[in-house]
């Protein structure tokens, strides 16, 4: 008979002590991830620097937050996702601006995919980022210099270099060639 697995729960995964690897609990059940590679941390960097840019340019409010940053999305049990570049609008701010995991999905998520991830957890993260009420995903393809845009309902879309990403729903106004994120 198989022993029953033990979950995790959001806060003892805050409190676990550091080892040098990054985690994710999904459904209670810790997931280790290796450190990003060199070209997945450039192209994570330059979305978070156009997001920044563009907010302080517009004097919008809200906050973009770093790839460390875990998001608690579900309960019972626990979900955290920690998203490679995370948005959050001006409304929910004081509520993610807390001491540990935020109780919220990110308005934006930015993954930034890696050679080793399978379409498959992809698809799985994309579904759990939706479900918990993230309103705009972009999936950047580093290999491929094109990304895939989602937003709630299903509605998905492919990018090749030469198109442009847009902020629409979530930061209106905002624009950016695909090909600049990879440059």
């Amino acid at each position: 008979m198989a022993e029953p697995r033990t979950l995790m729960t959001a806060d003892e995964l805050l409190h676990l002590p550091d080892d040098g690897w990054r985690y994710e609990l999904v459904a209670g059940e810790l997931i280790k991830m290796a450190p990003a590679g060199g070209e997945h941390g450039y192209v994570g960097n330059r979305a978070q620097d156009r997001l920044n840019t563009f907010l302080k340019e517009q004097g919008l409010g809200g906050a973009v937050f770093a790839s460390e940053t875990g998001f608690r999305i579900g309960h019972d049990p626990d979900t955290v996702r920690a998203p490679d570049v995370a948005y959050v609008a001006p409304a929910r701010l004081e509520q993610a601006r807390v001491a540990g995991y935020p109780d919220l999905a990110p308005d934006l998520v930015v993954e930034v995919i890696s050679p080793g991830d399978s379409a498959g957890e992809v698809h799985e993260k994309v579904m759990e980022w939706l479900a918990a009420g993230t309103r705009l995903i972009w999936l950047l393809y580093p290999r491929r210099r094109s990304a895939i845009v989602h937003r709630p309902g299903g509605e998905a879309r492919v990018l090749q270099a030469n198109d442009v990403l847009d902020g629409e729903p979530v930061l209106p106004g905002f624009a950016c060639r695909v090909a600049d994120l990879f440059a």
